[in-house]
């Protein structure tokens, strides 16, 4: 009907008239619009038929020359392009398709208008066109399942949480205004409106009392969303899911399942369960509203037991973490009171069954004796003599209720100085105590002992004795260093500074006395040792300039024990010329160690010696090599006198018997089918009649280095020689040829002559033994 209306009376929009006016100041002239243009309506989802006309754009000069219109804009020629177009001659603005207000509220465009040359005849004008809405989308909640919560026992009123649905309508509009309402609830506990919701912001909140996590824990509400105002005639409606949980308060005590529990445990044992606590929390699981915590009220005043819980099925666990003894506690009465880590809601009381009481029987076992002072320590002096008794070292027996016996061996003595009595523990060394032996760690030697009991089955206890060894001076200082050099002159630089080591300790070390011996005089006449403080002194030459060598001074070093000891130590002294600096020169060290000049010139000359011998062999080397080279290396085939398979004669026919090609061994009748052999069939037993092979020539005066090469190439010349001797092979001499007149001697039968006696073989040993027993013993056959 509307696009009827507009096109029977389409609306006209003229381009406005421009009034001018003169100004009485200047003559300026100022321009003024008639009117402004309304904006354009048109409804969305239009069903057409289009392109439908809106409006009718018009020039007042149309009439006075030919005007040519067009638009301009988003819609028109700029995305999105021909929503809208123009009749160019008579003005007609159509709109080419249904409009979307959801996609686009409104379009913006210019009308202009020109002459048929294309010149401005008006000025553009600005077109304004609205999208009114239509009730054209339902509204979409922002999730199709909200989740809430709420807490049980929850007062009326209380907010839950709240769904959210958005229309793409306008919401200026009753099209896009929202309204909500529940429109079930699952379940019907306890009763079947338990929430409701407020209708225009979607707040969902409690209205009933009643609310009970163990009973109902999730609640599923169904709401819907309206546009029109919640109208349902002419609303559009949709729907979603909202699940509400129960959460859980602390409205149930933890309660034990029987008001006594029991358990044993053997003594001296501990992080043992003895004893199960079981319990009901009707809370939800593993929350802190059903964690239970359990508390040794009474009965445990020296804390043997803890109770801890067992996080997957709650209960409690009794564990020692304390030893407990047979014979002082045989069993134990406990008080347990359990709770919730989470305190208890507000008006919710403990329950009587928070409570109970634990009976734990302790077991006797065999308990190992216990050494009362583990470690035990004692002080001695270094140096007692074997067996000497230090200590009774015995172990208690903690059963006391049994009678046993104790038996004590040792089990660690490094030094393997002590003894210990098998039945009361007395210990007595069996060597001299040492406080400087390696096995004393800061004046301390440790030794352990084993004490078992005949109980069953048998226990045994481990005791540390320490015997702290009180120092004695046993030990002579030493002299420190060994070894020193100073300048045969005497200057400042040629003093030695020495010290001494003493392996006692305080008071009986230093400080030490150094003194120079007064036999053999030379020592005090050449040497001096002077004081510098408690531990050094220092040690020079007396005379102003001493031979070089080396000099074994004496010193005598005593240390300031009571009484001291004292010890007569060697210094290698190495005295040898210096330069201007003090330092020992390289003459003057060869002197200092022992050598005079003699020695160095005996040294020099036996080098010299040694090196002319080596010399002379060289020589001698290089000589007999020359000699060597100059003889032939080859000799002359004549002198060849090496041996050589020469051919007799032929002895007639042989074993005629035997299947042997040997035509190779035949005597040939003439030469011309060995000379006429191909290469590589020659026979091997007589020299060829061939021309005899070139060998290479050896150079008049060859280098050292060629006379390899020159021996091998004779020896491949050679070895491919067919002339040269020997000819020799791997031949068969047993065919004799053909015709013989001597025939075969196979045919001699020596058993055809019967008087012949074999006998005396068996007189010639073991080596005849088988050649008698073929020949003789003939009657036996």
């Amino acid at each position: 009907m509307i696009a009827r209306a507009w096109d029977s009376n389409p609306r006209v929009i003229k381009f406005p008239r421009k009034h001018q006016r003169s100004s009485s100041a200047n003559g300026l002239r100022r321009q003024k619009r008639d009117w402004v243009i309304p904006p354009i309506n048109v409804p969305e989802n239009s069903r057409g038929p289009f392109p439908q006309m809106l409006v009718r754009i018009r020039s007042d000069q149309d009439l006075e020359k030919g005007i040519r219109y067009s638009i301009t804009g988003a819609g028109a020629d700029q995305p999105p392009i021909d929503v809208y177009n123009i009749d160019p001659v008579h003005g007609k603005m159509f709109v080419t398709r249904p409009l979307d207000r959801e996609e686009r509220a409104s379009y913006h465009l210019r009308a202009h208008a020109v002459d048929m040359n294309g010149n401005k005849v008006e000025s553009p004008i600005d077109l304004y066109i609205y999208v009114i809405d239509m009730n054209d989308n339902r509204p979409e909640f922002q999730n199709q399942v909200y989740n809430g919560s709420v807490a049980e026992g929850s007062k009326p009123g209380t907010l839950v949480m709240q769904v959210t649905a958005n229309d793409s309508d306008d919401d200026t509009t009753a099209n896009g205004m929202v309204r909500y309402r529940i429109l079930s609830q699952t379940p019907h506990m306890p009763i079947p409106n338990m929430f409701t919701i407020n209708s225009e912001t979607g707040d969902i909140f409690t209205v009933a009392a009643g609310l009970d996590r163990e009973k109902v824990s999730q609640y599923t509400i169904i709401v819907q969303a309206t546009d029109m105002e919640g109208n349902l005639n002419f609303g559009l409606s949709n729907t979603a899911t909202a699940l509400i949980s129960v959460t859980d308060i602390n409205d149930n005590p933890p309660e034990l399942t029987a008001r006594t529990f029991s358990g044993e445990v053997p003594e001296n044992r501990v992080n043992v369960v003895v004893a199960n606590l079981t319990v009901i929390d009707r809370d939800q699981p593993h929350s802190p509203n059903w964690a239970a915590q359990y508390r040794i009220a009474s009965g445990d005043p020296q804390g043997h037991f803890l109770i801890r819980t067992n996080p997957v099925n709650n209960d409690g666990m009794v564990t020692v973490v304390k030893p407990v003894d047979y014979e002082q506690n045989r069993a134990f009465m406990l008080t347990v009171i359990v709770s919730n880590k989470a305190p208890l809601a507000s008006g919710i009381q403990s329950s009587l069954q928070s409570s109970a009481g634990v009976t734990i029987s302790v077991q006797d076992v065999n308990e190992p004796p216990v050494f009362p002072s583990n470690p035990k320590s004692i002080r001695f002096e270094e140096g007692v003599p074997a067996g000497t008794t230090l200590t009774v070292f015995a172990a208690q027996d903690p059963d006391l209720f049994i009678h046993q016996t104790v038996r004590y061996s040792k089990l660690s003595d490094p030094a393997n100085w002590l003894r210990i009595n098998r039945t009361n523990g007395q210990i007595t060394t069996m060597a001299v105590l040492d406080r400087e032996s390696m096995y004393v760690r800061n004046n301390i030697y440790e030794a352990t002992f084993l004490a078992a009991d005949n109980g069953s089955p048998p226990a045994s206890g481990t005791g540390t004795l320490q015997i702290h060894l009180i120092d004695v001076n046993d030990n002579a200082p030493v002299l420190l260093p060994k070894e020193a050099q100073v300048c045969e002159r005497a200057s400042p630089r040629s003093r030695v500074n020495i010290t001494a080591s003493d392996a006692d300790a305080d008071p009986h070390v230093g400080p030490f006395v150094f003194e120079l011996p007064s036999y053999p005089p030379s020592v005090r006449r050449n040497w001096t040792a002077s004081r510098i403080s408690g531990d050094y002194a220092q040690l020079r030459l007396r005379i102003p300039y001493l031979d070089a060598g080396v000099y074994d001074v004496p010193i005598i070093v005593s240390d300031s024990g009571n009484p001291p000891l004292s010890n007569r130590s060697m210094i290698k002294v190495k005295v040898c010329p210096c330069d201007d600096n003090g330092d020992c020169t390289t003459t003057g060290a060869v002197a200092a160690a022992g050598l005079g000049t003699g020695a160095i010139i005996a040294i020099l000359i036996c080098i010299i010696i040694l090196l002319t011998m080596v010399l002379v062999f060289v020589m001698w080397m290089k000589r007999r090599e020359k000699e060597r080279q100059a003889k032939p290396l080859l000799i002359d085939p004549e002198d060849d006198v090496r041996d050589n398979i020469l051919k007799y004669d032929e002895e007639g026919g042989g074993e005629e018997d035997q299947d042997y090609d040997l035509s190779q061994l035949q005597q040939p009748e003439a030469l011309d089918h060995i000379i006429c052999k191909p290469t590589g069939v020659r026979r091997v037993d007589e020299r060829p009649v061939i021309a005899e092979s070139q060998y290479p020539v050896r150079p008049s005066l060859p280098h050292p280095g060629d006379i390899g090469d020159f021996i091998n190439d004779g020896l491949r010349a050679a070895d491919n020689d067919p002339t040269a001797p020997p000819y020799d092979s791997l031949l068969v001499f047993d065919y004799e040829g053909s015709g013989s007149t001597a025939g075969s001697v196979s045919s001699l039968n020596s058993s055809s002559s019967g008087d012949q006696d074999y006998d005396y073989l068996n007189d010639w040993g073991p080596r005849f033994k088988k050649l008698a027993d073929l020949y003789g013993g003939g009657d036996d056959d």
